[in-house]
């Protein structure tokens, strides 16, 4: 279960960031950004805080919530960024990530200090030191937090395109692989702006 152990041995801002959405074919990479301001917090939040991906979908919704009543009540600063389907095919993923991670930082409205990053690989665009810990997500409160941040957004937003695209089953694969998905593909074809060109699954509906 994650603690407040790296951030511990930061001084100043620490803020916590990690992404959503690399391996999709279709939907922008989203990232999240949160610090604690004080450790004096929703008890139910530290509780269930945790690798997004290890958590049902009903939890991080309630998670979320949480997470931006503490932001509302000055406790937190929390925000997400996010990279378009159109910049990771101009970019590479890799780079279109950084830029959404810098993207949630920035949108913080306040300069931080240092950078805890999930992964294994550094953003070179934060404006700050950071330092990366792999499966942080598993192990670090601020940046559980920005998962749970980053991927509710992002899942809600491919809820919103599934309104508007409702043949590819984006509401409940959120744009990746599925059988749903490709035959979407294979009956409607790629949606500019939506679909990853540069991703090889998706060329050949080119």
């Amino acid at each position: 279960m994650p603690d407040f152990g790296f951030e511990d041995k930061c001084s100043g801002l620490v803020v916590g960031v990690d992404e959503a959405g690399r391996g999709p074919w279709a939907g922008p990479v989203m990232a999240g950004a949160v610090v604690f301001l004080t450790r004096n917090v929703d008890k139910f939040l530290l509780d269930n805080l945790d690798d997004s991906k290890k958590l049902s979908a009903k939890k991080r919704e309630i998670l979320y919530e949480k997470l931006l009543e503490e932001k509302a009540k000055g406790n937190i600063l929390a925000a997400t960024g996010e990279a378009s389907a159109r910049e990771i095919d101009e970019l590479n993923i890799l780079q279109a990530t950084f830029l959404a991670m810098n993207r949630a930082v920035k949108n913080l409205g306040q300069r931080v200090d240092f950078a805890l990053v999930d992964g294994n690989q550094k953003p070179n665009s934060l404006g700050c030191d950071c330092q990366t810990i792999i499966k942080g997500d598993a192990m670090c409160y601020s940046i559980a937090a920005a998962s749970i941040m980053a991927k509710v957004t992002r899942d809600r937003l491919m809820c919103e395109i599934a309104e508007k695209y409702p043949f590819y089953g984006f509401e409940k694969n959120a744009g990746y692989g599925t059988k749903a998905h490709i035959q979407g593909l294979q009956k409607y074809g790629i949606i500019k702006g939506v679909h990853r060109l540069s991703y090889k699954p998706i060329k050949q509906f080119i």
